[in-house]
């Protein structure tokens, strides 16, 4: 359990936005985890059980939380943030912003395979659908990607590993 919790972390960032709150994802996903121990089938894939999990947490907290202010615009969240002093934090900075304007199911199909290394099997199995939808859902999140980004290839966007695998799937 402990190895996926980097995993976990990375996904529940990219599903909330919010560092603070990824971090509370997780602990009350281990919470859970533990307390229904009995229902991991072992010789399964513990990290994909994991995820299923927080993804379960997330969008049930993400029902309930509907009633709260919004902010559509993003101003308020603006003037929370700093502005970057380098080049590498800008870049990111605009590729999370990017990110952030996918289609949920397509930003979290490309988050799972792109950042987390899932296989499209492994990540069909956590979002309950086929394997076609979601080579589809990771094929629509690269090219929406580059499009907002201004990318004709990859290393357009700079040097980072991660991004490229991201956009490219390599």
């Amino acid at each position: 359990m402990l190895a996926a919790i980097p995993g976990l972390r990375a996904f529940a960032i990219s599903l909330c936005g919010n560092v603070d709150r990824a971090d509370d994802l997780v602990q009350e996903t281990l919470i859970r985890a533990l307390a229904h121990i009995n229902s991991f089938e072992p010789g399964t894939n513990m990290s994909a059980w994991l995820i299923t999990i927080l993804r379960n947490l997330y969008r049930s907290e993400y029902r309930k939380r509907r009633r709260e202010v919004e902010d559509a615009d993003g101003k308020y969240a603006e003037n929370l943030r700093s502005l970057p002093q380098q080049e590498g934090h800008v870049e990111m900075s605009e590729f999370l912003v990017a990110l952030a304007k996918l289609a949920p199911d397509q930003r979290e199909a490309l988050v799972l395979i792109g950042a987390l290394g899932f296989s499209h099997e492994e990540v069909a199995n956590i979002c309950g659908c086929a394997i076609g939808t979601i080579k589809s859902r990771v094929n629509r999140a690269r090219n929406r990607l580059a499009e907002l980004l201004s990318i004709d290839s990859p290393e357009d966007f700079g040097p980072d590993q991660t991004v490229r695998a991201i956009l490219t799937g390599n």
